[in-house]
Parts: C-alpha cells; structure tokens; sequence
C-alpha cells in the first residue's frame, strides 16, 4: 500500500500556497490500456457549450460526469448531471484511498480526442468543492503536457509530462493560488481520457 498525500515521500511540486504531487506509475499499463479502451467505447460522451469572452463556444473536447447521482455539478455555465458509477471508474476510486484522504463522490471526465483538443486556463474553485478541495487526476492514454502557474503573478510556470496511467493530486490551497491548463498540441496524434476525482457537498 502506498503511503497517503500527507505522508508521501514523493517531492511538492508546487513552491509555495498549495501541495501538488505526481505519481507516474498510478496504474500499471495493462491496467490502464483496459480502463481507457473501455471508457471511450462505452461513455457516452458529450459536446457541452461554454462561455468565452463573451461569447458561446463548443468545448474542444468531450466530457462526462459519473457519481453520486442525486448531487449535480456546475461550472463554467453548464450543470452537468451525475451518471451512476461504473465499474472501471469505481475501482480506480477505492485505489486512490491509498494516496488521498478523500472520499471522492463524483469524477468528471474529459476526452481529448487529439492534441487539438485542450483546456483553457482555469481554477477548480467551485463553491461546492469547498474551502481547501483535493482534486485526483488520472490520465490515460497519450502523453499530455499539463501546465501550472501562479494565479496572481502568472509565474513561476511549471510544465508536467502527464503519462498514461499517472496520478496528480492538487491539494491543500492549490486551487486558491494556482491556475492550471493542457494547451493544445501538433506533436499528439492519440486519444487522451483524463479523469479528475472531486468530492462535492
């Protein structure tokens, strides 16, 4: 069993107002090839509009939520509607027990079908994440490069290779003071599933 977030031995990444670790070997690659062929087969996954400077504009990927069904979850303008959990989904949650002390209740699932799709920057800081939220992202599928810098000066900014199969966990006052992207990309040709674990009140 690995040692939890607040006991690791694995380095901060963030220099200061906020703790972010990577776990590079969350899953092992057979693990993680299943759990990606199976969620783009099988979610059905959706297009959602948002607002952007002012105007309305299709996300440049493809989302899904899962969780506990009877709690919706809204950001940027869209209220998103919990599906009931699944099994590959829920075996990757019991698992983070071991690395977090959360009891996730939701996950919100992001599909980038090529390196054309991305995520602008933004913060988790949703109302009803709480004060201090801890946010458990895995990633499959392509490598990505996800990045972080500081929400008031914009630097220092920090570029993370997110590998198939890794964990990143933002914890502590991260979403306060630290804004977070995956920029688009000519180098990726394949498909990227991110899952990011959330516990909504």
């Amino acid at each position: 069993m690995q040692s939890s977030l607040f006991n690791s031995e694995n380095e901060n990444l963030l220099p200061f107002q906020g703790k972010t670790i990577l776990y590079a070997d969350f899953l092992q690659k057979e693990e993680a090839d299943r759990f990606l062929s199976q969620l783009i087969e099988a979610v059905p996954w959706r297009q959602e509009p948002i607002w952007m400077f002012g105007k309305k504009v299709m996300q440049p990927r493809l989302t899904a939520l899962f969780g506990d069904t009877e709690v919706p979850y809204s950001y940027s303008g869209i209220q998103m509607e919990a599906l009931k959990w699944v099994d590959p989904l829920a075996l990757i949650r019991e698992k983070l027990k071991d690395y977090c002390e959360t009891e996730f209740t939701h996950v919100l699932l992001n599909y980038y079908r090529d390196g054309q799709d991305s995520m602008g920057w933004h913060r988790d800081n949703e109302a009803s994440l709480g004060k201090n939220p801890t946010i458990a992202s895995v990633s499959l599928g392509a490598s990505r490069t996800f990045q972080i810098r500081h929400y008031a000066n914009k630097a220092p900014k920090l570029n993370l290779e997110l590998g198939h199969g890794s964990l990143l966990i933002m914890a502590e006052e991260s979403q306060h003071f630290w804004e977070h992207q995956l920029p688009k990309t000519k180098k990726v040709l394949g498909p990227r599933v991110n899952l990011t674990f959330r516990k909504l009140s």
